[in-house]
């Protein structure tokens, strides 16, 4: 019983695995087959040819639009592990008036939809003229509650009395913070690291309304534009863009994924 059980999840994990990669490894196979082939419904080329991948760096600055989501993407993990921190930092080891109540309104945050604040956001970016910059594409998501929240859960397992008696030593609460706390929690850092990497590369809706200039759009805005561009001749172009905006994504989360279920399990579970 217990094996005809184990077969019968294994076999709905297999299935569910079929259905789950079947859009990724057909807009693979697409963008290796040339037009006819395409609007033909084939699901296998025939003749394999790389020209979608020259048309799609050659009908847009796909290229520009690659390093903007990247430059974007790697400011924005670096801004949240750094506000973060620090403020994770301040909610387990500093005491101040309020502390408990400020981090439950912090964690309250988690529960306003984000298409609530975009109006807000977007008046603020404009007041500021940081409409098509990289500033107004990137400071807006340094402060994340998710990974204050995560964090804490981590800080808060290294013991208070090692902080106690790096006081009584005379080492101050940046050089305890760098030297201790950060080596401590290697884990959960990697682990947001990847989550904002990935949260921010797959950006849509704030990239494109705060910027309409090609020289700081990303990919994901790229993307849209080749595809009304070439909706009436080819969509190979479009899935082999799709494929190489996709490439570094899945790349990280897989060479990521076990740190990530590691640390999303210990800010879990502590």
């Amino acid at each position: 019983m217990r094996a005809a059980r184990a077969t019968a999840h294994y076999v709905l994990l297999c299935l569910c695995s079929v259905v789950i990669l079947f859009p990724v490894a057909y807009a693979l196979l697409m963008s290796l087959m040339d037009g006819a082939a395409i609007l033909s419904g084939r699901l296998w080329p025939e003749n394999w040819t790389l020209v979608n991948y020259e048309a799609a760096f050659q009908q847009a600055p796909l290229g520009r639009y690659l390093w903007n989501s990247f430059f974007v993407a790697f400011m924005i993990t670096l801004g949240r592990l750094i506000v973060s921190s620090l403020a994770a930092f301040a909610f387990v080891f500093l005491r101040f008036p309020g502390r408990d109540r400020w981090f439950y309104i912090c964690i309250a945050t988690m529960l306003v939809p984000w298409e609530a604040t975009v109006i807000p956001n977007f008046l603020t970016i404009q007041a500021l003229g940081w409409t098509n910059h990289y500033v107004g594409l990137i400071v807006p998501f340094w402060a994340m509650a998710f990974g204050i929240f995560l964090l804490r859960q981590q800080f808060k397992q290294i013991p208070h009395e090692l902080y106690e008696a790096a006081q009584l030593s005379g080492i101050g609460n940046f050089r305890f913070f760098c030297r201790v706390v950060l080596p401590l929690s290697k884990t959960s850092l990697v682990t947001l690291a990847v989550y904002s990497f990935l949260d921010a590369w797959n950006m849509y809706l704030w990239p494109l309304l705060v910027t309409n200039d090609d020289r700081v759009r990303t990919v994901q805005i790229g993307l849209k534009q080749l595809q009304t561009q070439e909706i009436a001749s080819s969509w190979g172009v479009v899935m082999a863009a799709a494929i190489i905006a996709m490439l570094p994504t899945l790349l990280l989360l897989f060479a990521g994924q076990k740190q990530l279920r590691k640390g999303l399990m210990q800010g879990a579970i502590q």
